[in-house]
């Protein structure tokens, strides 16, 4: 505190944290934990390492959120820095799925590849139909980037109601969207080891539907932290990096959408999948 009480910069400087070390810990025992159970141990020391990495993500953001609300620690210039860094991270993802893109177009576009299949889907692949379950989760999505924009104006003009009610809502879209998309995977008429085709549709559509997962956390946890109050017009960075990344999950969808089941079965005239 005496040391707070003379800084001398705007500049938030952590106090030590138990959090690094033992994330690592963490890390260290689902690491080995799961290379011993691929080996025909008991799963006991992977179950472990998970636990511990869940109390480590509890405690870290608990942390974190008490920082925001010391009302000293996130200067001007601190949130500045946690939207760059946000910011950037944003885009570490959009190259992360950009890498899968390639994978799927390398190998479906002979003017790509020159070993690419010259019939896309692949002979005995039937895709699903694009104007049923993927245009209804099309929508979802769409309407839930709608209702966390509406959140977020609430947010801004101060509206504590307006804003816990519309987050809920984009959570609530969320939790239906991941719903939907197990139902039509467990609907797939091929497996994951059936070829190029399953192999890129589920490597692209199941992490996005897992950063659907993490964004659907995000704002479950936002809605929490808007009923206890913790948001104003001028301290919100939190719901604000959570109304950031849920549109750029929305983004890629729509890029997954037209790419992957929609131009990717444009090619396919047998009866379409569920």
């Amino acid at each position: 505190m005496a040391a707070e009480t003379v800084k001398s910069h705007p500049y938030h400087i952590v106090d030590p944290s138990p959090w690094p070390a033992t994330g690592t810990l963490s890390a260290f025992l689902i690491a080995t934990g799961g290379i011993w159970f691929m080996h025909g141990g008991p799963p006991l020391l992977l179950a472990a390492g998970f636990a511990l990495l869940i109390f480590v993500f509890y405690g870290w953001w608990r942390d974190v959120v008490k920082e925001s609300r010391a009302g000293t620690n996130h200067t001007d210039e601190v949130a500045h820095g946690l939207r760059v860094g946000f910011l950037l991270f944003i885009a570490s993802e959009v190259m992360f799925f950009f890498a899968f893109f390639w994978a799927y177009f390398h190998s479906s576009v002979p003017a790509i590849n020159r070993v690419a299949h010259t019939v896309w889907p692949p002979e005995g692949i039937i895709p699903f139909d694009t104007w049923g379950l993927p245009f209804l989760n099309t929508l979802i999505l769409l309407t839930s980037g709608a209702t966390v924009t509406i959140a977020h104006h609430a947010v801004v003009a101060g509206d504590k109601k307006k804003l816990v009610l519309w987050t809920g809502i984009t959570a609530l879209l969320g939790i239906i969207f991941l719903i939907c998309q197990a139902f039509e995977y467990s609907h797939a008429a091929f497996g994951f080891t059936d070829g190029i085709y399953p192999s890129t549709f589920f490597m692209a559509t199941g992490f996005h539907g897992f950063h659907v997962f993490v964004g659907t956390c995000f704002l479950i946890v936002c809605f929490f932290r808007a009923r206890a109050g913790h948001f104003t017009p001028q301290k919100h960075i939190g719901f604000e990096a959570a109304a950031w990344y849920w549109h750029f999950v929305d983004v890629v969808w729509l890029f997954l959408f037209v790419a992957v089941y929609w131009w990717g079965s444009s090619g396919y005239h047998g009866p379409m999948g569920h």
